[in-house]
Parts: C-alpha cells; sequence; structure tokens
C-alpha cells in the first residue's frame, strides 16, 4: 500500500518535504504566511537557509563561545522557559545566579565574597555600562556633597571595545580615550595621569584588548593613581573591563595581579560566554564592596509575585545562560578551568610561532601572556602579493574565518591580523589552519593580487 498519494499536497509525511507546498517556492521573508504548515518541513527550510553560516568551530574571529558539551545542552533545554527576571516564580534559578556572583567574588580576591554584590546581565557590554553607572552615581554623590557642579563627567580609557563608547554617549560622559601610537599600542600610567582632572569618575584598564589581545597593567596604573592621590587629594576608582581576562587570568595567570587585590579596583565586569565557557548571552559585574554599587541604581519591583531589587539594564531574560555557568564552575573546578585555557593558550603560541616561519609578518602578540591567540601584520618593506584582507578572504574558502582590520586612532596605516582560540580547538585543527595558510600564501605567489588595491579599499572584518 503506497504511503502517500502523488497528488496529495498537504500531507504531513516527512518523507517528501521537498516536494510540498512550502518547500516549491520562495520562502515568505516580509509577511506571516495565511495557513499553518508542517513543522517538520519549515525546519528543514530554516536549516537549510543556516547551513550559509559559517561553520562556528572555524570562526577565529569572535571572543564567544562556540563550543558546549552536550550536559550544558540538557541544561539549556530544561531552562528554555525560566525568565532570570522573575525571581519569585523561580527563586532556586535565582539562587543559583547568586552563588555564581559570590563564587565570582571569590576568584577576584573580594574582602568579603559572601557579601559583596554583583548581578548576571546579557553579556559584558551591559555589565560594564552598569559599573561605569556606579562610578557616575559616586562621583555626582561626592561633587553635590562638596557643594561643586556635577555636569562635566569624564572617564579615561585605553583603546577600548565599542561598549564603552556606547557608555559614553547614553550616559552623558566625556570619553578620553587614550589613543594607540607606533610603539605603545596600550594604556600606560604616564598616559593616564595626563588626563586626569576633577571631573573624571574612573579609570578603566582592560584585562584583553580587542585589537591586539594584550592585557593592559592594571597594577601600574593603580600604583601611579595612589601617587596621584597623595599629591592632588583626588581619589580616582578603577574599573576592570575582564570581559576575556578576568575568566583566563585566575586560572593561567595567576601571578598577575589586577583584581580586588588593589583597593582602587572598585568593580570588574566579565563575558560568561567567552572564556567562562558558557552558552552566548551571559555577562557578570561585580563590585568590591556592597557599598560600591550607589543605592539609588537598585530599583524594587513587587508586580511580580514578590519585592525584588534589580539593577540590571535589561528585565526579562533566559535563565538557562546562567545555570550553565554555575554547571561549567562546578564541573571544570579551578583545575578544569586552568588545563581548557592553558591548552587554548599553547595552541595561540604555536600558531604564533608557525606564522613568524613564514618571514612574511611581524609577530605583534605571541599568544603567550594575554588571551589565548595570537596577532601580526605583513613585515615593512615586503610584498608578498596580497594585503591581510586578501588573506582573510582566501582562507574563507576553506571555512576560516580570520579577523583584518585597521587599528583606532594615530595607527590607522596598521592593518592587522588576528585569531582567537577557544575552547573546542584543538592542536589538530590549529595544523590545519597553518597548512590552509601556507597553501594560500602559495596562491598568491603565482596569483598576485592586481596593483592598486590598497588595505584600506579591501573588504574585511571589522569589529
Amino acid at each position: 500500500m503506497a504511503l502517500h498519494k502523488t497528488t496529495q499536497r498537504n500531507s504531513e509525511s516527512v518523507y517528501d518535504a521537498y516536494a510540498q507546498y512550502a518547500a516549491d517556492r520562495n520562502i515568505p521573508k516580509f509577511e506571516i504566511p495565511e495557513n499553518p504548515h508542517s513543522p517538520e518541513i519549515i525546519t528543514d527550510l530554516i536549516l537549510d537557509e543556516l547551513l550559509l553560516d559559517g561553520n562556528a568551530k572555524q570562526n577565529l574571529s569572535t571572543f564567544c563561545q562556540t563550543y558546549a558539551d552536550p550536559y550544558i545542552r540538557r541544561i539549556m533545554d530544561a531552562c528554555i522557559d525560566k525568565n532570570m527576571i522573575d525571581k519569585d516564580e523561580y527563586p532556586q534559578t535565582a539562587e543559583i545566579e547568586n552563588r555564581c556572583v559570590h563564587i565570582l567574588a571569590d576568584l577576584w580576591h573580594s574582602p568579603d565574597s559572601k557579601t559583596t554584590i554583583g548581578c548576571s546581565t546579557t553579556g559584558s557590554s551591559e555589565a560594564a555600562m552598569l559599573g561605569g553607572l556606579a562610578m557616575k552615581w559616586r562621583w555626582r554623590k561626592q561633587r553635590e556633597k562638596a557643594g561643586k557642579p556635577a555636569d562635566k563627567p569624564n572617564l579615561i580609557t585605553g583603546p577600548v571595545q565599542i561598549c564603552w563608547h556606547k557608555f559614553a554617549r547614553y550616559f552623558d560622559v566625556e570619553l578620553r580615550e587614550i589613543p594607540m601610537e607606533h610603539g605603545r599600542l596600550l594604556m600606560t600610567p604616564e598616559e593616564v595621569i595626563k588626563r586626569i582632572d576633577e571631573n573624571t569618575i574612573g579609570v578603566v584598564p582592560t584585562l584583553g584588548v580587542t585589537f591586539t589581545l594584550q592585557y593592559e597593567n592594571v597594577k601600574a596604573v593603580s600604583d601611579a593613581l595612589d601617587e596621584y592621590q597623595e599629591k592632588t587629594g583626588l581619589d580616582i576608582p578603577i574599573h576592570v573591563d575582564g570581559a576575556s581576562g578576568a575568566f583566563l587570568a585566575p586560572f593561567i595567570q595567576q601571578d598577575l595581579v589586577w583584581d580586588f587585590r588593589l583597593p582602587r579596583v572598585k568593580s570588574i565586569n566579565a563575558s560568561g560566554h567567552k572564556f567562562g565557557l558558557s552558552p552566548l548571552g551571559v555577562g557578570w559585574v561585580v563590585w568590591r564592596e556592597e557599598s560600591d554599587l550607589p543605592e539609588e541604581l537598585v530599583f524594587n519591583v513587587n508586580y511580580l509575585g514578590g519585592q525584588m531589587p534589580t539593577f540590571a539594564l535589561n528585565f526579562s531574560r533566559p535563565g538557562g545562560q546562567i545555570v550553565a555557568q554555575y554547571y561549567n564552575f562546578l564541573r571544570n573546578g579551578r583545575n578544569g578551568y586552568a588545563r581548557i585555557h592553558s591548552e587554548c593558550r599553547d595552541h595561540g603560541i604555536y600558531i604564533a610561532r608557525e606564522v613568524a616561519k613564514t618571514g612574511l609578518f611581524d609577530i605583534l602578540y605571541d599568544g603567550s601572556d594575554g588571551i589565548p591567540g595570537a596577532a601580526w601584520t605583513i613585515k615593512k618593506g615586503i610584498d608578498p602579493g596580497f594585503n591581510l584582507f586578501d588573506l582573510s578572504d582566501r582562507m574563507r574558502s576553506r571555512g576560516w574565518q580570520i579577523a583584518s582590520y585597521t587599528l583606532p586612532a594615530n595607527c590607522e596605516d596598521m592593518v592587522i591580523q588576528r585569531v582567537l582560540i577557544r575552547h573546542g580547538f584543538s592542536h589538530d585543527m590549529a595544523q590545519l589552519l597553518i597548512d590552509d595558510l601556507n597553501r594560500s600564501i602559495e596562491y598568491f605567489k603565482h596569483n598576485p593580487v592586481r596593483e592598486g588595491l590598497t588595505e584600506n579599499l579591501a573588504g574585511g572584518y571589522h569589529h
């Protein structure tokens, strides 16, 4: 007996999905269809479109985690209906969030990790803004108490990710971003001190600069601010943007002093979905002590079933990533995190070493003392027959997504290429990357890019 009649157009059968009504025409892109369709067919059609996305494991441009073990997937599935903001309805999820805050406070050497305050966010950008707002509110309160104007706050940073530009614009703060210079690509204490005045709400060193993967020297900046306070009386706090490094340094750079061991560090933000190993959608901000978060920034709501304080920018958001973060803490422990991140660091060092062997590149970052990965630029005076944008495009033919971009102000003439190494990347994949890089270089030897194509005109990755 036939399983399906050839004249039947609206069958629920999955055996002929591509011969049914939804598959024999363009699927709707600008309006909702009138009638429902089989879930199997629609799922297949959407998954077919998603095949056009890049392979996440080969995306070496992103800082974000692209690997999740099967147990995390089980947790995410169990939490798909949990709204993190509704702490009265989901009290155990709220308790797990609270545990994660205290675990991070302990990891970052808070004076009393059991009593300090912090919260989860949708990512480190939101967490950074909360840290910035706390600095602005504390500064404004001090200015008003002293009877001084509080209408011109400024914030000092090194070369930062776009979230700090957003913070400055959205919350009316002058951003005094230290520009890169040839020979100095990071914040230095001297450059910080040049920009301080009585309207400075704080200084933000970055533990893992987006452009070069290097850590800025938080302790050196803190020491310089201590000396500045002795001379001037101005007490300038530090917020550490630890989006990546705050989940790395405690495990693989344990001797580095950058966190709450420095009394001047009042808050830290981090990205759980980067080197915290959680799925996309979770960040964290923790304050040194409860008093470092102004009470004016905490809102109390009672329309979800109970009296609950909240101090995130977003309201409704998923709880699964937070539970997955707690799973990672328990599953990996300190030694597990150290082993995972050490392997990633070793892969980055290996890639930098192999790239240097080509003789075509200067290594800007060798992967040893910052974020796992590597960064390089074409040697001056060499014409390899391509630019870095060309090389990125060629590598994409094998699935590799590698960031190539110009540096910010004062170093726009520098084009660099960068790879990020995250959990889920093996030494074998590193070797495959190097093999494809060498094949691409060989291709350009025989097929040089036409003259006149400059790096600024070429297409490429923009963070």
